[in-house]
């Protein structure tokens, strides 16, 4: 029997970026074909089979120490951009300020898919669900010199809504337009999540 299920859920593809210099700027730059490696997308800063540890896994590892890198690639749906842009008051809100790869519409509920979770590009190109990315204050600054406007308030907009990260599980190419079909694993909840995460 298959660990993954199938789903009817697609995500098109509205928009994608690429951060060729995280030190220079985190803002992605828009492209309409990505090419996917097993480092991640070709040409972005964020590519790599490993990176340093950072604050999101503190309780495990130091920061700086190398570990395999499940955050290749920032997915975010454009139905949580345009709440998050409500939210703030900013019109035309570029998902290149929040350093986005991949922008879909159409699947539900999308910062909170399942860790796992497949999605799948017409060419056979595979991305694998790590977990949701937790918002951070990083972006205010590009977010306000390109919006002119206060974004102090960016986290608490973008909480649940920020989308998740994915590493390449099938290498391939994507482009703009592209329909991605979900699959989830099939297994259900850990029976003791709730007791874990209220937790002190």
């Amino acid at each position: 029997m298959p660990a993954l299920k199938q789903t009817d859920f697609h995500g098109t593809i509205e928009w994608m970026g690429v951060v060729r210099d995280r030190a220079q700027s985190l803002a992605s730059s828009p492209t309409e074909v990505l090419q996917l490696d097993w480092a991640g997308v070709v040409a972005d800063s964020h590519a790599g089979t490993n990176r340093p540890a950072c604050g999101r896994v503190a309780a495990m590892h130091a920061r700086g120490t190398m570990i395999r890198n499940t955050r290749q690639i920032c997915l975010m749906a454009a139905e949580d951009l345009e709440a998050i842009a409500a939210e703030l008051g900013i019109n035309d809100f570029d998902p290149a300020w929040l350093g986005t790869t991949v922008l879909l519409r159409g699947i539900p509920d999308f910062s909170r898919l399942p860790p796992s979770s497949r999605l799948q590009a017409p060419s056979g190109a595979t991305l694998v669900v790590d977990m949701e990315n937790r918002p951070c204050n990083l972006p205010i600054p590009v977010i306000e010199a390109a919006a002119d406007t206060p974004a102090r308030g960016l986290r608490a907009a973008a909480w649940a809504k920020r989308g998740v990260t994915a590493w390449v599980e099938r290498p391939g190419e994507i482009g703009l337009g592209d329909s991605m079909q979900l699959f989830i694993p099939d297994q259900p909840e850990w029976a003791h999540y709730d007791e874990v995460r209220t937790r002190r």
